[in-house]
């Protein structure tokens, strides 16, 4: 069994901070296998904000997969934001904008999602799309197969102003194929599970939109992070949510989605 930690929309800039310490050390305490981080680390992508990110990160364990997410990207700066839209973030954080992790257990695949043309929306281009699947098909073990990105393939009923994923139906079809397991996002700042199915009929992958970990800019509900617990037939997804009396993150729920992949190889 591999344990994944998810964490989401940390948004240096616009702290709630009483979670920043709980964090570090629940996460510790897990000693998780991964630690994933599905972007918008700052609130404005200034050079403070990615240093103080930065920093944080440092005190996570390892080993990290990063992506970047749209507060990433400058939005006041119009120079910066067209001209080198990611250079601070991978001056500060990685260069590597599409993170592997591979090992006897997972595959996972990170894809940048965040753009210049758009202040809050992501798309998944056709050339990001053909690299992450060679990934899958170059595996040769019966590891479980996660894609992560910033913005979510499925948004909950009646939260305006949120799209899906540009290149949503072209990804999943060719995620399908690869059969992979589970789709980990953000951006939203709600939990929010859904499934694949929604694009492509009996395809029951799951997706997995983590809350913000760190922000006050939380929607409707407390600060929340995941944990997963993947195993050869199933993703165990547990919702650590922050109860601010006792200042500590803690079970809410637990959800158990099969894995599609179920060790066998994938199509070609």
């Amino acid at each position: 069994m591999r344990t994944i930690v998810h964490l989401s929309d940390l948004h240096f800039g616009a702290l709630l901070s009483p979670t920043l310490d709980p964090l570090v050390e629940h996460v510790t305490r897990i000693a998780p296998d991964l630690v994933v981080i599905s972007g918008d680390l700052t609130q404005r992508a200034q050079p403070e904000q990615f240093e103080a990110a930065r920093a944080y990160l440092k005190r996570l364990p390892g080993p990290q997969l990063v992506i970047p997410g749209n507060h990433d990207v400058p939005l006041y700066d119009v120079v910066r934001r067209f001209a080198s839209p990611l250079g601070r973030y991978k001056e500060y954080i990685t260069p590597d904008l599409a993170p592997v992790f591979i090992d006897d257990e997972i595959a996972v695949v990170g894809i940048n999602t965040a753009r210049s043309l758009v202040f809050k929306g992501g798309r998944i281009g056709a050339a990001q799309l053909a690299e992450a699947v060679s990934h899958f098909h170059g595996l040769r073990g019966s590891q479980a197969r996660i894609v992560v990105t910033h913005h979510p393939f499925d948004v909950p009923e009646g939260l305006d102003g949120v799209e899906v994923v540009g290149g949503a139906e072209r990804a999943i079809a060719g995620f399908e194929r690869c059969k992979v397991d589970a789709y980990l996002s953000g951006h939203i700042h709600l939990v929010h599970f859904a499934s694949a199915a929604r694009y492509r009929p009996g395809y029951q992958a799951a997706l997995l939109q983590a809350g913000t970990a760190t922000s006050s800019r939380a929607r409707r509900e407390s600060n929340s992070f995941f944990v997963l617990k993947v195993d050869a037939d199933a993703i165990q997804c547990e919702t650590q949510s922050w109860n601010p009396d006792e200042k500590r993150f803690e079970l809410l729920r637990s959800n158990r989605f099969p894995r599609v992949s179920n060790g066998k190889p994938p199509a070609q």
